[in-house]
C-alpha cells in the first residue's frame, strides 16, 4: 500500500479504476486498451519470429515452448471443431495466448505499475495536482494524480472481455451463414427445436436468446473470475511489509485459475463455432 493515510475504501477504488478518456459510451479504458493491444503485439512478433527461425535439429527451450502450446491447441481443435477449416487452429490459438498473457499480469504486484504511472505524473503533470498537494507527502499525491490510475490486467475490465466476446459472437454468425448459407441459418433459427411452422415465433426468442447468452456468458464468466482474483490481490497488498510471502502464496494458485480461463475460453469458442459450422 502506499501509504498508510489512504483508506483502504479509496485505496481499493483506485486500484479498479483505469484511466478514461471521454464520457459515456465513447469513454476509453487506456490503461487496459493499450495493454491489449501491447500483449497481443507480443505473442504475434514472438510466436512468427520463432515460425520463422524454427529448425529441425536440436530446438531452443522457447521454441519448445511454441511447438507445445501449437500442438495443444491442435490436438484441442481436431477433437472437438470435426468440419475441415484452415482459420479455426490459428483462431484458437490467439484466443489462448492473447487471453493467457493478458491473465499473466495479474502476477505483477498492484502498486508497481501505478505507482511508476504516477511519478511519471507527478514529475511531468505537476500542473494538473491539487492545490492543496503540499500538504501531502510525495506517495500520496502520487496516488492521488489521475495518471497513476493503470489497469495492466486488461481481463478484470468488463469491457475487454466483453469486447473478445463480441468478436467470438461475429464468428459464429460469420461461420454460421457461411457453412448453412444465410436460408440455412434463417430456417435453424426458426424450425429448431420445433419443426413446425406454427411455432416459428417460439423457436426464434428461444434460439436469439441461446445464441446471445454464448456471447455475454463467455465474457462474464471470464470477467468474474478475474475481477475476483483481483480483488484478493488487493486485499493482500493492504497488510503492508507481510504481502510479498502472501502475494506469492496466491499467485501460485492464480496460475492455475489464469491458465485455465485462457483454455475455457478457448474451448468454448471452437466448441460454439463446430456447432455454427455442423448442419444439422
Amino acid at each position: 500500500m502506499a501509504d498508510s493515510n489512504i483508506s483502504v475504501q479509496g485505496y481499493i477504488n483506485h486500484h479498479l479504476s483505469d484511466l478514461t478518456i471521454g464520457e459515456g459510451f465513447w469513454a476509453v479504458n487506456v490503461g487496459s486498451l493499450g495493454w491489449s493491444i501491447i500483449l497481443g503485439t507480443i505473442f504475434i512478433i514472438s510466436f512468427a519470429w520463432v515460425g520463422r527461425r524454427a529448425t529441425a535439429g536440436v530446438p531452443g527451450k522457447f521454441q519448445c515452448f511454441v511447438e507445445m502450446i501449437v500442438e495443444f491447441v491442435g490436438k484441442n481443435v481436431k477433437e472437438t471443431f470435426h468440419v475441415k477449416d484452415k482459420l479455426i487452429a490459428p483462431i484458437a490459438l490467439t484466443i489462448f495466448m492473447w487471453i493467457f498473457l493478458m491473465n499473466l499480469m495479474k502476477l505483477v504486484p498492484v502498486d508497481w505499475f501505478p505507482v511508476v504511472a504516477g511519478f511519471f505524473g507527478v514529475m511531468f503533470y505537476t500542473p494538473g495536482l491539487p492545490e492543496y498537494a503540499a500538504d501531502y507527502s510525495f506517495l500520496e499525491q502520487i496516488m492521488a494524480h489521475k495518471w497513476s490510475y493503470m489497469k495492466i490486467a486488461p481481463t478484470t475490465d468488463v469491457n475487454i472481455t466483453l469486447g473478445l466476446a463480441l468478436g467470438v459472437f461475429i464468428l459464429i454468425l460469420g461461420y454460421s451463414i457461411y457453412y448453412k448459407g444465410l436460408g440455412g441459418f434463417a430456417k435453424e433459427l426458426s424450425f429448431t427445436p420445433f419443426n413446425h411452422w406454427s411455432l416459428i415465433p417460439f423457436n426464434l426468442v428461444l434460439e436469439l436468446v441461446t445464441l446471445l447468452a454464448k456471447p455475454i456468458s463467455l465474457g462474464l464468466r471470464l470477467f468474474g473470475n478475474l475481477y475476483a482474483g483481483e480483488v484478493i490481490f488487493l486485499l493482500i497488498a493492504l497488510v503492508g511489509l507481510a504481502q510479498l510471502p502472501l502475494h506469492f502464496v496466491w499467485a501460485v494458485f492464480h496460475i492455475l485459475v489464469i491458465v485455465l480461463q485462457a483454455f475455457i475460453f478457448m474451448m468454448l469458442t471452437i466448441v460454439y463455432l463446430s456447432m455454427a459450422a455442423e448442419k444439422h
